[in-house]
């Protein structure tokens, strides 16, 4: 791979179909809108359909003539949400699904179904939606599941005995919990696609520290004071930060369950490069456990063996 790859690079999209969840900002409009110039027909999974409609708009500007881009409502801290954007798509073949919208650092909430809202939006939502569109990636020759996780999963730990924080909450400890629950999902899923002799792979992905509303939405108080300032002096652009998801989502060659992040220090910023989730988000017992936690709590099961031991 080139040290200094760019969305310059990414191949010809045409006639491929990919979903992008929290395409309305940020890292997952960024991503839209550099598949859509390439030819992709992409549908933006939106919360809030207004703010999806405006990044159509957007994209429809920058892209050529012609882009094929849908929005369609998705709130991902309602299952009830997640299954009807599941059924309610027209494509039977989808190409691509990036993973990408989330939820940080807020105050303790819980999402329509009763979950931690960081760990209910940014993993079981996620691994919900995932099951729901398994076929239609099926479908396709060569799918792509790509799942974002983050820096942050370094100083993750998953607390099976208080997943939803009920006992002890921290507004970063969850966040690391959900962005950890991300990658073990990622290389989990790669696993048991690898066990089903499936042609679609599993990917992870991170930004680095990239400027987004994700640090303005959510934290409160000091934090949020504290990350408005690291926009400013730290962080990467949102543009720069998108890199490592097209990249994960269109180069040739990427491998199942690789994870792809900045080059630079500390992975905070750079061009895209392979890099490597902790040891907990590879350890199989931690991944099949979560695994089945979650087919409980969300009540979808995936059409995937488990891998042998």
């Amino acid at each position: 791979m080139s040290s200094k790859w760019t969305a310059e690079e990414i191949p010809d999209q045409s006639g491929s179909v990919a979903v992008v969840t929290g395409a309305n900002s940020g890292i997952g409009l960024i991503a839209a809108r550099e598949l859509a110039k390439h030819g992709a027909r992409v549908i933006l999974a939106c919360r809030s359909t207004e703010k999806g409609q405006a990044a159509a708009t957007e994209i429809a500007a920058a892209a050529p003539a012609g882009a094929d881009v849908e929005v369609r409502a998705l709130d991902l801290g309602s299952l009830e949400s997640v299954q009807a954007f599941a059924s309610g798509l027209d494509d039977k073949r989808l190409d691509l699904l990036i993973n990408n919208a989330g939820i940080m650092m807020p105050p303790r909430q819980t999402t329509a179904d009763g979950f931690e809202l960081q760990f209910g939006t940014n993993h079981l939502g996620h691994f919900a939606l995932t099951a729901l569109l398994l076929e239609r990636l099926a479908a396709a020759d060569a799918a792509r599941v790509v799942t974002l996780s983050s820096i942050e999963h370094k100083g993750g730990k998953l607390d099976f005995d208080d997943l939803q924080g009920e006992r002890d909450y921290s507004p970063r400890s969850a966040y690391q919990q959900s962005k950890l629950a991300n990658a073990a999902f990622g290389i989990e899923l790669d696993r048991r696609l690898r066990a089903a002799d499936s042609p679609i792979i599993s990917v992870l992905a991170h930004p680095g520290y990239s400027a987004t509303n994700l640090q303005s939405t959510g934290p409160t108080g000091p934090a949020k004071a504290l990350m408005r300032v690291g926009n400013r002096l730290v962080a990467q652009s949102a543009q720069r930060g998108a890199l490592p998801t097209l990249y994960a989502a269109t180069a040739p060659g990427i491998e199942g369950g690789a994870y792809y992040g900045p080059d630079g220090f500390q992975e905070l910023r750079g061009h895209p490069t392979r890099v490597e989730a902790i040891p907990a988000a590879h350890d199989a017992e931690s991944g099949r456990r979560l695994w089945e936690v979650s087919e409980q709590l969300t009540g979808v099961r995936y059409a995937l063996p488990a891998p042998v031991a």
